[in-house]
């Protein structure tokens, strides 16, 4: 026999069969919503974090190429060397930077022939405006551009292919002499000392040089590169 229901069970069965109210479904919405937004807001910081620390990884590497490049190489001109002309008028300092004959990075035989010069990604062949072509690493040769497939970009012409310099970097370089002493002091190129007392004197050549690399970024809708990384070193 069947059993039969009262008009209070009735009720409260269909009462039991509804499905939410407006306000549960609003609040429902609203705490899923909350945590899409926390979840969308982590994702976005932790690219621009990974970004970040790529940049910082690329940087690095962009300016210990050029401390590797310059280790072994002398202060100054090993045939030129470093001198003060006298010519009655507090004399002409001769030997900073590129010599004569030295056009490109493959010439440069010593330290100073760096100082001023920037190799980027827009740079041109001569020393016009100091920007030469780069970012180079130890061995002088322009670093290519790399797709994500892990392939050399660039473009063909007359079957030879040439590499697209990595997009957007920058290596900018400065030489300075400093005090044997105190390597924050940075003196002029053509600084002396004369002898006094015991103190037999220097000559404009025997300085310690520090060797300041910076590495520059720019995006490509940015107006201004960003300083990445600078790196900065003592040659005695």
């Amino acid at each position: 026999m069947s059993e039969r229901l009262s008009i209070q069970q009735i009720r409260r069965r269909a009462h039991s069969a509804q499905g939410f109210t407006l306000i549960e479904a609003a609040m429902a919405t609203i705490i899923i919503g909350v945590g899409v937004l926390a979840m969308v807001d982590a994702q976005s910081s932790f690219i621009t974090s990974n970004s970040w620390s790529s940049h910082a990884a690329s940087g690095t590497y962009l300016a210990n190429e050029i401390r590797e490049m310059t280790r072994n190489l002398p202060k100054h001109d090993p045939v030129v060397g470093l001198f003060i002309e006298d010519n009655g008028d507090g004399g002409v300092l001769h030997g900073w930077g590129p010599d004569a004959g030295e056009i490109n990075v493959d010439d440069f035989d010593d330290i100073e022939d760096f100082d001023g010069l920037t190799f980027s990604f827009v740079g041109t062949a001569g020393f016009a405006d100091g920007d030469l072509p780069g970012p180079i690493n130890a061995y002088g040769e322009i670093i290519p551009e790399i797709d994500h497939y892990g392939t050399e970009e660039g473009t063909t012409s007359n079957g030879v292919f040439v590499g697209t310099p990595m997009y957007g970097w920058s290596q900018q370089v400065v030489v300075q002499k400093v005090d044997p002493f105190d390597s924050s002091i940075v003196r002029a190129d053509n600084f002396t000392e004369a002898a006094n007392g015991d103190f037999p004197g220097r000559e404009v050549d025997d300085y310690p040089l520090r060797v300041t690399v910076r590495v520059f970024y720019q995006a490509v809708n940015a107006i201004e590169p960003d300083l990445v990384t600078e790196v900065m070193w003592v040659v005695p």
